[in-house]
């Protein structure tokens, strides 16, 4: 699956400790197109890195995409 437009997203739900960005606050580095601004830059966290887009993550919208992330996000704090 490829990442879809205008979602962010997975920069928006899960918590990434390298950043210091907690769950459900929109990353620093999403810009106003809901992309990564670091994409392919050194700096960007691993973790990430590792995720990609699957359906049974990003279901089939961005707001579903959003609501599973979230789900996710709590189910393993």
């Amino acid at each position: 699956m490829q990442c879809r437009e205008k979602c962010g997203a997975c920069c928006i739900a899960p918590s990434i400790s390298s950043l210091q960005k907690p769950a459900g606050v929109r990353c620093q580095h999403l810009t106003d197109a809901l992309r990564c601004g670091i994409f392919n830059q050194p700096e960007r966290p691993q973790a990430c890195a590792n995720f990609q887009a699957e359906q049974d993550f990003c279901g089939n919208s961005a707001q579903e995409a959003l609501q599973i992330l979230e789900l996710l996000e709590r189910s393993t704090r």
